[in-house]
């Protein structure tokens, strides 16, 4: 197969959410209907209303963000995937960016959605828990690179004050998170040593660093209840930027997802490396493609609400 037919599946993470999503998608497919209504029914509370009307202060706290944005990509999917069974052969990976990585390893067969669903609920709220007693957060650095954004971590005090970076998510935009003065002062260090922009971001928690420990701690307990299948395409993991497809290889990854930084700079260059040359982006904003653009070298598409299922054209996905 030529370079350019091979295909990527990437799926967003926290900070795509908004009010009103995934609204179209429940009005105009049956299969997303499906989706939302099963998750409210597993979850015990309305999670469709709280997507569809807020409040926005309720969305994103994270124990409702997770779910709500697993399930909102899912009900994408299954809205999409009649349109793509013909290029299933194309595909040779799937990632997801932090909590997307839940929807990939759903989406390749690895997890069923209902275990997901109960899966990211836990996660979201054992995050919460991590750092209950002290407030913390992420914030994207963008304008200076790797090695500035460590000076900057530094200078701010780094891990004793409670600061690391977070997401490696491309070249020239490093996300940091930790304690809430520490990520503070290290954006105003950011701005002084000329970053383009240094803006908090909408996540409720400082995801990705060591404050995460007895988060994944709980994770371990949830990940070990739920049935495993090996997925049909390898998942390239955020932890180790490298295709995964053992069960037990998997879990380990996510465990050290939620304590160590998303590495997607070479997640996607893993996938490059294995043949890619377009990449679908399925979620309710379009984020990852974003990033992937300025990595460069990719055919980008983005499927984010019921006028882009319809308008997706497979024909020129496989050309």
């Amino acid at each position: 197969m030529e370079k350019a037919g091979k295909l990527a599946l990437v799926f967003p993470g926290q900070g795509c959410q908004f009010v009103g999503m995934g609204a179209d998608l429940y009005e105009s497919f049956p299969e997303a209907r499906e989706v939302y209504d099963q998750a409210d029914e597993i979850l015990g509370f309305s999670l469709t209303q709280l997507c569809f009307t807020g409040p926005a202060e309720a969305l994103n706290d994270t124990a409702n963000t997770q779910p709500a944005i697993y399930t909102t990509t899912m009900a994408l999917w299954r809205a999409l995937a009649p349109r793509l069974e013909e290029l299933r052969p194309q595909i040779a990976f799937a990632a997801g960016h932090s909590l997307g990585e839940f929807v990939a390893l759903t989406v390749a067969g690895a997890l069923r959605f209902e275990d997901g669903l109960r899966v990211v609920r836990v996660r979201g709220e054992a995050m919460r828990d991590a750092v209950a007693d002290s407030p913390g957060g992420m914030a994207a650095i963008i304008g200076l690179s790797d090695e500035q954004v460590a000076e900057v971590i530094a200078e701010a005090g780094g891990a004793e004050a409670g600061i690391w970076a977070a997401n490696y998510n491309s070249p020239g935009q490093v996300v940091i998170a930790g304690r809430k003065e520490a990520l503070e002062r290290a954006l105003a260090i950011a701005k002084e040593h000329k970053a383009k922009r240094a803006i908090p971001l909408a996540v409720s928690v400082p995801c990705h660093t060591p404050l995460m420990a007895t988060a994944a701690e709980r994770l371990a307990q949830v990940l070990e209840q739920v049935p495993w299948q090996q997925p049909w395409v390898p998942v390239v993991c955020n932890a180790e930027a490298a295709p995964l497809r053992e069960p037990a290889a998997i879990k380990q990854a996510l465990l050290r997802q939620l304590t160590s930084p998303v590495r997607w700079v070479e997640s996607v260059q893993a996938m490059v490396q294995g043949g890619v040359g377009k990449v679908l982006e399925v979620g309710p904003k379009a984020v990852v493609s974003g990033l992937i653009r300025r990595i460069g070298g990719l055919r980008l598409y983005s499927v984010t609400d019921a006028a882009g299922v319809e308008a997706l054209d497979a024909k020129e996905l496989a050309e």
